[in-house]
């Protein structure tokens, strides 16, 4: 399969694509096979919203009948789940980057050199840390095998684990990966662990890969002093009680309404801005958030260009002016220079979830109500309906979330 294109018609003609294979997903999606024939490759592309899990979902049920598409769907479903828990206990994101700082200001562990370069000599890990270097990707059972041994067999810090994945994955998501990797050590679900065993790994790499005699055989769990909390759900505002301008003399005094764009939403000429009409988008790229990530070259020129995609086609909707480029100074200041430029009194959006733009975005939003600009942020109708199902483990999540979509699917035939 080729590289990914950072653009929404190249994920929408993946997709197409994908569509005749949805039926063999269930029983072949657990092989690591070289060029990925038995896995959608469309989650590039869902990281940023140049697709969505609505859209995707939809085309899907559209084409198959529920007992042929459950299984991708339920799939698709995973990054709803992962999304809606962390924003109902965003506390797990913020001892991560807690735990990270401090790993980072410490000389590395013992072994993690060797890790992160594909040198530790065990069957399969190595061949996957250099794959996801040199390609940005790695199935999602290699995913599980790696982080297993990253804890287990090699005894390294998973936030280290996490990181390394959150670097270099052109489809890492702050949710998935961070809850993927706590959920392998067994913090998601208190005491489950995930352990890679040698034979699982020769049977789904169909014998590419058999490290008998390497692997940890116990996996006890990690712990941590408490779970983390619940905490209520954000709850947009209607746009049309909030899109009003506020009266004064400071930036926000005028009419005119534009749209910060963010990597993490772009397809937002697809949404309903309750009415709202941007004259001008604002897609820079704040120097701040991949310094404090750390992202590989490869990960952040495939969001940069995503970006600009996402604003030429909302340039096209709306016929509103783009400012782009790299934004060196801090988001509030550049912000409060855009809008004055632009004379904006309302700035709409796409609320981010919990991470790195979650935090670009709350910065953002305080500089711009100091500035007397109304910020409106919105939240996608899939995700207001479906974010509050995941307030526990993901099965519970599913058999809240299962009855509405399988009532989408087609009509097996007679």
């Amino acid at each position: 399969m080729a590289p990914p294109l950072p653009t929404r018609p190249a994920g929408l003609n993946r997709l197409e694509e994908f569509l005749p294979h949805v039926p063999a997903y269930g029983r072949e999606r657990g092989y690591d096979r070289p060029f990925r024939p038995t896995v959608s490759g469309l989650s590039p592309w869902l990281q940023r919203r140049l697709i969505s899990e609505e859209e995707v979902c939809a085309a899907v049920l559209r084409r198959h009948p529920w007992a042929e598409a459950e299984k991708f769907v339920q799939e698709v479903c995973w990054r709803t789940y992962w999304k809606g828990w962390l924003e109902q206990h965003p506390e797990a994101w913020a001892r991560y980057r807690v735990a990270l700082t401090r790993l980072r200001a410490e000389s590395p562990p013992e072994g993690y050199t060797r890790a992160i370069s594909g040198s530790t000599g065990i069957p399969g890990f190595d061949d996957w840390a250099r794959q996801l270097v040199a390609t940005g990707w790695l199935h999602n059972h290699a995913r599980m095998w790696f982080a297993s041994i990253w804890i287990f067999t090699l005894r390294l810090p998973w936030e280290l684990g996490a990181d390394f994945f959150l670097r270099h994955l052109l489809d890492g998501d702050p949710a998935s990966n961070t809850l993927s990797w706590r959920w392998v050590a067994g913090l998601h679900t208190t005491g489950k662990t995930y352990l890679a065993r040698a034979d699982n790994i020769r049977e789904y790499s169909e014998g590419r890969y058999d490290p008998s005699g390497f692997l940890a055989t116990t996996a006890a769990p990690l712990t941590e002093p408490s779970p983390p909390p619940l905490e209520p759900l954000w709850i947009p505002s209607p746009p049309a009680e909030a899109s009003a301008p506020r009266s004064g003399n400071g930036a926000g005094s005028s009419g005119r309404i534009g749209l910060w764009l963010h990597p993490e939403d772009l397809s937002v000429e697809q949404c309903d801005l309750g009415g709202l009409h941007p004259e001008s988008i604002w897609a820079a790229w704040p120097a701040s958030v991949d310094h404090a990530m750390g992202w590989s070259e490869a990960v952040t020129r495939f969001s940069q260009a995503a970006l600009a995609d996402g604003a030429a086609r909302g340039a096209a909707r709306w016929d509103a002016a783009v400012r782009a480029g790299r934004m060196e100074d801090g988001i509030g200041a550049a912000a409060c220079d855009w809008v004055r430029a632009e004379r904006i009194g309302t700035v709409v959006a796409v609320r981010p979830t919990v991470g790195p733009w979650r935090d670009v975005a709350d910065d953002m939003d305080r500089a711009l109500t100091q500035a007397s600009v109304r910020v409106v942020w919105l939240r996608r109708p899939w995700d207001q309906q479906y974010f509050p199902a995941a307030r526990r483990g993901f099965f519970s999540f599913w058999s809240e979330v299962a009855p509405g979509l399988r009532a989408r699917a087609v009509s097996p035939a007679p």
